[in-house]
């Protein structure tokens, strides 16, 4: 049995990278099956975020080269490519790995929150595929439990720091007053409804939110006192747009540079914000080249984010504490369990030679055996077949030098050295 992490992140690779590394939520289900097929991985889960992908595996033995090229040509990738940026945990590192991950100590964000509700969805697709197991599952929950832990004990979670706050205060840095600013925001997910929340705290005088359906955008909408449309229907709303803030799951760029200098035309070349949060990018990088536009994307927020993180630093010392506890309760009840089959098939030999003596007691009861003299020979007879295999197994093992091995069966039968002498 082996855990397995593997993966790349915001640490080890460019935005370029991870958008060809990413999974969409179409491709999970039959990604993780064939991953299983392809693999000797008995248990799957894969988490796909615009910061990360990963994979966790629960193998009979570390098989990490087959992994790196089922995944290398999953995505048409080389393998070398993929090995220069990729990293892999197994065992107890990975059960770390997954627990600081859950927990928001290795995201972009230190002590994010939404880590924990992607790596849950991960979690559930698999179950659903049928790609995850007891050892997987119980990792998963162990994984849960250390990172509501974490959150509930220290205060990583304290102070709104994330990928969209870091968004809308650099937009506080652009535009001095952003009670006179209207916002176009690309997207109706996670992300960008913290950053709606965001930007309607700030008083923003208008919120424009754009979706593939309408109906999942008005719910936002109505949240922050914005309005709704189709993503068909962008261009019109971008002249308008002094900040442009989109996180989608489109496998295609939804904004060009063609619509964006357009837009600046009809702006009179007054200044865009724009934040392409999504992995694959939404807006392509060539936007960026137009005076009057000021792009980011994930990686160009770490500035911002390191000036909101120094909060932080002390809570996380506490995080990582509560996660190095956590990883180590789960090793050993993991082998703990690995004693359990043993226990069971001793146990059941014990009750198996209890039977046979107990019947053989019952016949000579029933023949008109002396009771004191039937319970002396059960007693003996048991005793006796319980002591003959690890009494043989003693003596082999004395025979061929195997001193560490009689050390290990005097603690199991819990002996103190007097008694071993008897």
């Amino acid at each position: 049995m082996a855990f397995i992490a593997l993966g790349i992140n915001h640490k080890t690779a460019s935005v370029d990278v991870r958008e060809r590394v990413a999974f969409t939520p179409a491709q999970l289900a039959e990604a993780l099956q064939q991953l299983c097929r392809h693999t000797d991985s008995r248990e799957a889960a894969i988490l796909s975020t615009c910061n990360r992908s990963e994979l966790y595996l629960e193998q009979d033995s570390p098989g990490v080269d087959a992994v790196l090229q089922w995944l290398a040509d999953y995505h048409r990738l080389s393998l070398d490519e993929l090995r220069a940026c990729a990293y892999v945990h197994q065992d107890e590192s990975a059960v770390r790995h997954m627990m600081r991950v859950a927990s928001g100590l290795d995201s972009l964000v230190l002590g994010e929150p939404q880590i924990l509700g992607q790596m849950k969805t991960a979690y559930a697709v698999a179950r659903e595929a049928g790609t995850v197991g007891p050892l997987l599952g119980r990792l998963f929950q162990a994984t849960f439990s250390t990172a509501k832990a974490v959150r509930t004990d220290t205060a990583i979670g304290e102070n709104p720091v994330s990928v969209a706050f870091a968004a809308v205060s650099l937009a506080k840095q652009i535009f001095s007053d952003l009670q006179r600013s209207q916002a176009l925001l690309i997207g109706a997910g996670e992300t960008i409804t913290l950053v709606a929340r965001h930007l309607h705290e700030q008083g923003v005088r208008r919120i424009v939110v754009a979706n593939r359906t309408l109906e999942r955008g008005r719910l936002l909408a109505e949240q922050v006192g914005g309005q709704a449309i189709m993503l068909a229907d962008i261009g019109q709303e971008l002249a308008g747009s002094d900040i442009v803030i989109s996180s989608t799951a489109s496998q295609l760029p939804i904004l060009g540079k063609g619509a964006v200098e357009r837009a600046l035309k009809q702006r009179k070349h007054k200044p865009m914000f724009m934040v392409d949060i999504a992995v694959p990018r939404d807006i392509e990088p060539e936007v960026g080249e137009l005076d009057d536009v000021y792009l980011y994307s994930v990686d160009d927020l770490h500035e911002v984010i390191e000036e909101n993180l120094k909060s932080r630093q002390g809570a996380a010392r506490a995080a990582e504490e509560l996660v190095a506890t956590g990883a180590d309760d789960f090793m050993l009840r993991l082998r703990e369990l690995a004693a359990v089959d043993v226990l069971k098939a001793y146990r059941q030999q014990a009750e198996r030679l209890r039977d046979e003596e107990l019947a053989k007691a019952q016949r000579l009861l029933a023949n008109g055996g002396d009771p004191l003299e039937v319970a002396a020979a059960l007693a003996r007879g048991l005793t006796n077949k319980l002591l003959h295999a690890p009494s043989v197994q003693l003596k082999k093992l004395s025979a061929d030098g195997r001193f560490d091995a009689l050390a290990v069966a005097q603690e199991l039968f819990a002996l103190d050295e007097g008694e071993s002498k008897r």
